[in-house]
């Protein structure tokens, strides 16, 4: 294999995780500001201007902080935790396409990892190896809230990737690829996806929500009833790490969601962009405009979070199996019925 090849993709690789875990940090920050704005307040304002260094504040103090670990909890699973949440949470960057290929020094560079054709298979594999994180950290911590959490964590997780796998199906029907980099240049322009199947997308970012643990589906991490959820016991930067995979993992959902739906790096009048200013710059601006969708999508988790209740466990059971199933299935014999009487007629 080619040297220069495998220096590109840990390049690709590098950026793409730094990337991550700045818009991880800075998306704490956010949080607080976008909390703020709600509830009339200021928000951050002591660590720099307009307080844009409170998340290296937080960083240093997590860091600083002394580590527990539970003598009567299982040392190893307590340790695995936390790391497995981040890692699965880092990993399904690797399929998503950011932009089309860039011209640099006369050398063409794809902006994606790896384009597997089975990329949608392997977002889903990662989101659901992700919930083993947190019933590990929950198990080994041997706290009855901490298990309770896990459980609640695992049987949320599953109830709605039934739904979020069902929603994807009638997608799948329309784009006749498993592959997200297909699916994102079949929305060439302004013809993106979210216009053929408006109700698969609610499903799917009502599931999103679910998966990522984000209110009103906190379930997990009730503090009302389960103090910290499944990482009451723990402290540093172990705690940290579950933090980032929340953040992490939103950051990703996004992304997804962008690509699938509201055509990645695709928008009007990208053709004539690409004409007049080359296989360079045009590339770049395409990218920027995936990550502007990106962040409005995280400010949209936001704002739901600081404005919706928490739902009751029932509640988000019967949503999930008696709610978002049933109009999966719909959604599907929909778009298969009308995709015959197309192809028929």
């Amino acid at each position: 294999m080619d040297t220069g090849f495998i220096i590109e993709k840990f390049i690709l690789v590098a950026v793409i995780f730094g990337i991550s875990l700045v818009i991880a940090m800075y998306s704490t920050y956010a949080e607080r500001k976008v909390a703020a704005f709600l509830q009339d307040r200021l928000g951050p304002d002591r660590a720099g201007p307009f307080g844009i260094l409170q998340p290296l504040a937080d960083g240093v103090k997590m860091f600083m902080k002394e580590e527990i670990i539970p003598t009567t909890s299982n040392r190893w699973l307590f340790i695995v935790g936390p790391g497995l949440a981040l890692l699965c949470a880092c990993i399904g960057t690797a399929v998503i396409p950011w932009g089309t290929p860039v011209l640099i020094a006369g050398k063409t560079i794809s902006l994606q990892v790896t384009d597997i054709n089975v990329g949608v298979l392997y977002i889903f594999g990662v989101v659901s190896l992700g919930v083993y994180g947190v019933m590990i950290g929950g198990w080994a911590s041997n706290n009855k809230y901490s298990l309770l959490s896990a459980i609640r964590a695992a049987s949320q997780n599953i109830s709605y990737e039934i739904a979020m796998g069902l929603s994807i199906i009638a997608l799948l029907l329309m784009t006749n690829t498993l592959s997200l980099k297909e699916i994102v240049a079949q929305q060439h322009g302004l013809n993106w996806n979210v216009w053929y199947q408006p109700l698969g997308f609610i499903i799917f970012m009502v599931c999103s929500f679910a998966e990522t643990n984000r209110a009103p589906f906190d379930l997990p991490e009730c503090e009302t009833e389960l103090i910290g959820g499944y990482h009451t016991e723990y402290s540093s930067m172990k705690l940290g790490f579950y933090l980032f995979a929340e953040y992490i993992n939103m950051f990703v959902s996004s992304a997804v969601m962008a690509a699938l739906y509201w055509g990645g790096y695709n928008y009007p009048g990208m053709d004539y962009v690409a004409t007049h200013l080359g296989p360079t710059w045009a590339p770049l601006i395409g990218t920027g405009v995936f990550f502007l969708k990106i962040v409005l999508f995280i400010f949209f988790f936001m704002w739901v979070r600081w404005t919706i209740p928490r739902f009751r466990y029932d509640q988000l059971m019967n949503l999930g199996w008696k709610g978002l199933i049933p109009l999966a299935i719909a959604n599907i014999i929909i778009t298969g019925v009308v995709i015959a009487i197309i192809e028929k007629f």
